[in-house]
């Protein structure tokens, strides 16, 4: 059996969680990183002798818009597959039934689906998270998920969606004086929103901040009070840990 980490990880939580599955499961499993425009095309068929595990993050309760087109080239024959969305501590609403959806028009059969909890884009929330004791657990679903002849469970959600996809959040990242023009940021943009004055264009932006975490001198930043109030309040609305969700 050969095993394919698939997955669209602008700040590396599922990428984290997912890649934890696929080494459980064969230590040379490959890679497909769906993050950067450059994958976009990436075409990749798939036989009912390999595994694939797919990840994506939750945003607005659905799968990211800009990652939908970027699934396209993912070419299953009755081949078995795990689904995974991460999701910051507040609800993965109908993500997995999403992905389940697309799954299954592209010839995966579902053997099994996990929502996880990873850091939150926005606040200080579950910032350790996916942390070791969560990568343990993934590991051992997905041996579990691989062995099963057939997936029993139902996958938790709604059709139709009961909510429209969005292009991404409302807050875009600035850039201070301190920006020195290495250029990460530009290379690293999922939609190449940073222009060549590394300033973000916020038509085109997604709000996934990889720029902020990434940024070596932290030039780029969401140093506004609307902002840090939101952050604010919406880190006490979701202080609870949510416990990671199995499904075989």
């Amino acid at each position: 059996m050969g095993v394919t980490a698939v997955y669209f990880s602008p700040t590396g939580n599922t990428k984290k969680s997912v890649e934890a599955m696929a080494a459980a499961l064969d230590p040379g499993y490959k890679t497909v990183d769906l993050t950067l425009p450059s994958d976009t095309g990436v075409s990749c068929q798939f036989g009912p002798e390999d595994l694939v595990i797919i990840g994506m993050p939750v945003y607005a309760g659905r799968i990211p818009m800009v990652a939908v087109p970027r699934l396209s080239g993912l070419k299953g024959n009755g081949t078995p597959c795990i689904l995974v969305a991460t999701y910051g501590n507040r609800h993965y609403d109908d993500a997995l039934v999403e992905m389940e959806d697309i799954a299954r028009e592209h010839g995966f059969t579902v053997k099994g689906a996990a929502a996880l909890v990873g850091r939150h884009t926005y606040g200080e929330i579950q910032t350790e998270r996916p942390d070791g004791e969560d990568l343990k657990a993934d590991a051992e679903f997905a041996k579990r998920a691989a062995a099963s002849e057939a997936m029993k469970s139902t996958i938790p959600g709604s059709r139709p969606y009961k909510k429209e996809a969005v292009p991404g959040g409302k807050f875009k990242p600035l850039t201070s004086d301190a920006c020195v023009g290495c250029g990460i940021c530009k290379r690293g943009c999922p939609v190449q929103a940073i222009n060549d004055q590394f300033q973000v264009n916020p038509e085109i932006c997604i709000s996934c901040f990889r720029c902020i975490r990434n940024c070596p001198v932290h030039a780029k930043n969401m140093d506004v009070e609307v902002y840090h109030a939101f952050a604010r309040e919406f880190s006490s609305r979701l202080a609870e840990r949510r416990e990671n969700e199995y499904y075989l």
